[in-house]
Parts: C-alpha cells; sequence; structure tokens
C-alpha cells in the first residue's frame, strides 16, 4: 500500500528553479490524503500567476502515477496565503479582494511607464486572470489617452464605488475619466485625497492582480500610495538615459524606506533593430554585454526595444514576446518576494574602510576609497560613451561615509561626506571589491 512518505519522497525530485530547492521542504506540498489507490493533494505556488505552475502539476501527475499501488492522481493547484497586513484588513477599503498589487514606477515621465503597465496588466488579463490597472496620475493621466477612452461616463454604485471601465477582460480606473480634458488644479492636500478615494473606493470586486500606474517622482502622492496600500511588490521602469538613471536611484531608495520589495527592472526603449541588420543599436548607450543589473544590483525583468505597438492606442490585446517575457519574471520575481527574507548585512565603517557583515557570516572589508571610485550612477559615469567621470585624484583623501542603508538582498546605498548621495552600491560589487577580514 502507497504511503504519504513514498508519495512525498517521489515530489522531492521537483525543484524550483526560482529557489533551488524541492517543492516538499519549500512547504508547497499540502494535504495529502491516501485511499485505496486513490491519491490527492494541494501544491500551492508563491502567486497565481505562477509560470511554473503547469510544469509543476505535469512533473507531480508524472512521478506519482508511476509509484506501485497507486490507482489514480487528483492534484489541486492553489497559492499560498498573503500576509495579513492592516490596509488589507481595512473593511472599507475595495482592496481586500485584491490579492497582489504591484506598483510600476518610473520616478521620471517620459520613459513609456504607463504603456509597460497597460500591457503588463493586459498580459495577464489575456492569461485569463482577474485583473486591474488605475492610473494614479493626477495632473498627467496616461490610460484614456493609452486605451482610446476619451469623454467616457463614470458610474457610481449604490455604495457610492465609482465603477471602473471594462475593457478587453480588464478594468480600467483612472482619474482622467472624472477629470475629462480639464487640467487638474488642486494642492498636495486635495491631490492625495483624491488618490486615495480613487484606490480604496473603485469597485474592484475579486481580482488575482491590480497594476498601479504610478505617478512620476518620489513625492507626497506617491508615500501616500506605498503608506496607505499594502503593495506586493515594485516594478521600476526605466531607459539607459542618464536623467532617468538618476531618478531610478531615487526611486529605489523611496520603495526601500517604506519597505516595499522592488521586484525587478524593465529597461524601455532599450534598443531598435534596424531592417536592414539584426544589430541591436542601443540610442541610449551601453551594450548588450552592459546591464542595469551591473549598477543597481537588481534583476532585469525584461530589456523591451522600440516597437511600432507600443506608439498606437491600445484597441486589442496582442501578445508580445518581450512583455510575456516581463509578465513570466515579474510573476517568479513576486514569488520569490514572498518566501524569501531580507539577508540584511551589519553595516558599519570607520575613517578608512566600510565593513558588511551578512547573517550566515560572511563578511566583507571594502576601503572607503576603492567603494567611492566604484560609484557607476549616471553621475559618476557618462551613459553614452561610458566614460568614468570621478576621476580618482578628485576623491577626498579623508572619503567615508555620513551614513549607509541597505537596499534589500542586492545592494547598500551610501551618503559620502563629499555630498554624493545617489549613488547605489550592488552586494556583487563589494564582493569584488571586498578583502576578507
Amino acid at each position: 500500500m502507497i504511503t504519504e512518505k513514498e508519495i512525498l519522497s517521489a515530489l522531492k525530485n521537483i525543484i524550483d528553479p526560482d529557489f533551488n530547492r524541492d517543492i516538499v521542504s519549500l512547504g508547497f506540498v499540502q494535504n495529502v490524503k491516501i485511499a485505496d489507490g486513490n491519491v490527492s493533494f494541494d501544491i500551492a505556488v508563491t502567486t497565481v500567476a505562477c509560470p511554473v505552475k503547469d510544469e509543476f502539476q505535469s512533473k507531480a501527475e508524472n512521478l506519482i502515477k508511476n509509484l506501485p499501488g497507486v490507482k489514480n492522481v487528483a492534484i489541486t493547484m492553489t497559492t499560498l496565503p498573503r500576509k495579513a497586513t492592516a490596509a488589507l484588513q481595512n473593511p472599507n477599503s475595495t482592496l481586500k479582494n485584491v490579492k497582489s498589487i504591484i506598483a510600476v514606477s518610473s520616478c521620471k515621465g517620459g520613459v513609456g511607464k504607463s504603456t509597460i503597465a497597460a500591457y503588463l496588466a493586459l498580459e495577464l488579463a489575456r492569461r485569463g486572470f482577474k485583473v486591474g490597472l488605475v492610473d494614479t496620475d493626477i495632473h498627467g493621466p496616461s490610460v484614456p489617452a493609452l486605451f482610446d477612452l476619451n469623454n467616457v461616463e463614470i458610474y457610481v454604485s449604490e455604495k457610492k464605488q465609482f465603477i471602473p471601465i471594462e475593457q478587453h477582460n480588464l478594468k480600467i480606473m483612472s482619474f482622467g475619466f472624472l477629470l475629462g480634458e480639464s487640467p487638474a488644479v488642486m494642492r498636495g492636500p486635495m491631490v492625495t485625497q483624491y488618490v486615495q478615494q480613487i484606490l480604496h473606493a473603485t469597485q474592484w470586486g475579486e481580482l488575482d492582480y491590480l497594476f498601479i500606474d504610478m505617478p512620476p517622482g518620489t513625492g507626497d502622492v506617491q508615500l501616500t500610495i506605498t503608506q496607505n496600500v499594502a503593495l506586493s511588490g515594485a516594478v521600476i521602469v526605466t531607459t539607459r538615459q542618464t536623467l532617468s538613471l538618476v531618478d531610478v536611484a531615487r526611486g529605489i531608495l523611496m520603495f526601500e524606506k517604506v519597505n516595499v520589495p522592488i521586484l525587478g527592472i524593465i529597461e524601455n526603449m532599450s534598443y531598435f533593430i534596424c531592417n536592414n541588420c539584426d544589430k541591436k543599436h542601443y540610442i541610449f548607450g551601453g551594450s548588450e554585454e552592459q546591464s542595469l543589473k551591473d549598477r543597481f544590483g537588481l534583476d532585469i525583468l525584461a530589456e523591451v526595444p522600440l516597437l511600432p505597438q507600443f506608439t498606437a492606442k491600445i484597441h486589442e490585446s496582442i501578445a508580445n514576446e518581450f512583455i510575456m517575457t516581463a509578465v513570466d519574471n515579474t510573476m517568479r520575481s513576486l514569488g520569490k518576494s514572498s518566501i524569501l527574507q531580507k539577508q540584511l548585512p551589519e553595516i558599519h565603517f570607520d575613517a578608512t574602510h566600510t565593513f558588511l557583515k551578512w547573517p550566515d557570516g560572511e563578511e566583507a572589508k571594502v576601503s572607503n576609497h576603492d567603494l567611492r571610485l566604484s560609484c557607476r550612477c549616471a553621475i559618476c559615469v557618462n551613459e553614452i560613451s561610458g566614460e568614468v567621470l570621478l576621476k580618482e585624484e578628485n576623491i577626498k583623501a579623508d572619503i567615508a561615509p555620513t551614513a549607509t542603508m541597505p537596499l534589500g538582498n542586492y545592494a547598500i546605498g551610501i551618503n559620502w561626506n563629499d555630498g554624493h548621495t545617489s549613488g547605489i552600491y550592488p552586494y556583487q560589487t563589494i564582493r569584488k571589491l571586498s578583502t576578507k577580514k
């Protein structure tokens, strides 16, 4: 007779590619039941749109049905429960039935953030998930124009909740629907009030994912959203342009300060391929060998080229290989962030060195001079040419941090005594510079 031990032993052969551990030790296998050779169990993945969900199910069926004594196998695919938060327990918020809320941010306008947010939401809706998209840019809403939804009428339910527009199986809400073509002339407190209303008083119903198209910047509105909504994570959209990358650093520091996991970076308008060759032309500088991961330590979810599709209004949901890649990687990163704990190092510094010690005992020691010289921010390195603008002879003899901040599992931020504050130093860079104590 088949036993639960034999079933679990077989299922240990399924390895999650993101955690490099088997699904049994990760706690994904639950509710194992055996009756007269009929085996049933649940596999709980990290997020409902997990890209390897079908693969797990197929492998598990094949492994178990080939065990001696097994007649039938029934597998239920579920998701691990979310962590409860005060914001989700708010009985007045219409967000309480939204499983995951993802902010799409750029901190700088003009990088295609709204277009990317729209296509990420559309791709998940195309796959059959319940998805919403909310445009929180009060002063420059883009979603109405993107979806060709100008001059639409928004209705209010009996519960005094906005009823979102539905297109392509996607629920859409924007302050632009309420404003029409009139400019939004209002001050900070009124803006934050409207943002909260459009988030918490829209009739979202049950959603698997809600994407928040964040306004550019790191001011009151952005902080209102991060502090009043239980964000599951944030995606940062950028180009390689110098001004964009300066703002990326600011955005990273903002999300880290309010404990929002950063899922990764989507590099938009990364390159173009002309009609006469297959070469990638990087219009904002860099090359295929250079990656923003080296700059910030964050995963690159996708490099999206210049495409005619992204210059037109959205009248239908069309599969796009770059967006599909971005969605798959975003979902995998979302799943990892829900399980992996931050492995923050202890950081201290003196007049000559900066020291890091991780919970697993790993230590790193880097001279302040070498660490400051390694800065790859847009102020210290020319984006187009790659020329190092920070010259070694210009570094203060007594250069030292004045403050440090660990940034998730990928980098640290440092304020230096020469006034430089925008540098982000990936752990992989620090390890290369380090001499072990």
